[in-house]
């Protein structure tokens, strides 16, 4: 290959990542990210505490498809429309875990294996279509569309998992959370000193960001009698909510997290993730 067929295929590069529709993986991602994932466990248990179990999925039905059709239009990555589409994804995902075991009474090791399968499913029939599950190459719809199917997969599986362990094995809200803080990490471990691949380890930490925030926003919410901070569902949720809005608006204005053109800029993971 030549240095012009060189040159060439690096401004193809940078100009595809420009137009990606995700950001760039930072310490502001997983922040932000893990942020979501309590505020969606708890506005969930709230929303459906006031609206009733139907009427609360239905409404959470149609705010997600919005949000994923403003994120779905949009261009390029903007931080505020991926970021609703995310919270949304979240409340929804944590709705969708819950159905199978109140509605239908799945008990939460079958409802974890289920979501399991099934992300795994997706991650197959998205290799097999487009040769890679690297986030940096979300630019065109149906690498999209395979991108949020399985954050929403990721987020059912996590939610999932998390009640499993804090009520199914009785580790509790504290303790899961405490649990999964430690797991988080261990993919980075196994990148940086095992050679695990950069886009493993980005989603098996992905994966973790669920039950991460969930557990801890469940401990924060619950009663004393079941081992948390009975600081209840409303405020739970309003606190979260302040703290994404915070952290979102920061990313809006400083773009920290806009996709850059030279993959170094990016400090959280390797650039192929």
């Amino acid at each position: 290959m030549t240095t012009d067929q060189i040159n060439g295929a690096a401004r193809a590069a940078t100009a595809r990542r420009a137009l990606s529709k995700v950001p760039e993986v930072t310490a502001y991602f997983w922040i932000t990210k893990v942020l979501t994932t309590g505020m969606g466990e708890a506005a969930s248990d709230f929303l459906t505490r006031v609206f009733g179990n139907v009427p609360a999925v239905g409404l959470g039905a149609l705010a997600l498809a919005g949000a994923l059709v403003l994120q779905f239009r949009a261009p390029r990555y903007t931080a505020w429309i991926y970021w609703t589409a995310v919270v949304m994804v979240s409340v929804f995902g944590t709705m969708a875990a819950d159905v199978l075991h109140v509605g239908l009474h799945v008990p939460y090791v079958a409802s974890t294996a289920f979501y399991l399968v099934a992300l795994i499913a997706i991650f197959m029939v998205w290799n097999a279509s487009e040769k890679t599950l690297s986030i940096h190459s979300i630019h065109t719809p149906r690498r999209e569309l395979f991108y949020w199917l399985t954050v929403m997969a990721t987020f059912a599986l996590g939610t999932a998992a998390g009640d499993m362990t804090a009520v199914t094995l009785h580790l509790g809200y504290f303790s899961s959370g405490v649990m999964f803080a430690v797991l988080i990490a261990v993919p980075a471990v196994a990148h940086r000193s095992f050679r695990l691949g950069a886009i493993p380890a980005f989603w098996l930490a992905y994966i973790v960001t669920r039950p991460l925030g969930a557990s801890f926003a469940d401990w924060m919410a619950v009663s004393k009698a079941r081992g948390g901070l009975n600081m209840g569902l409303g405020p739970v949720t309003l606190a979260w909510s302040l703290a994404i809005l915070g952290f979102v608006g920061y990313l809006a204005v400083s773009h920290r997290d806009t996709p850059v053109d030279d993959p170094a800029e990016s400090t959280a993971v390797p650039a192929d993730a």
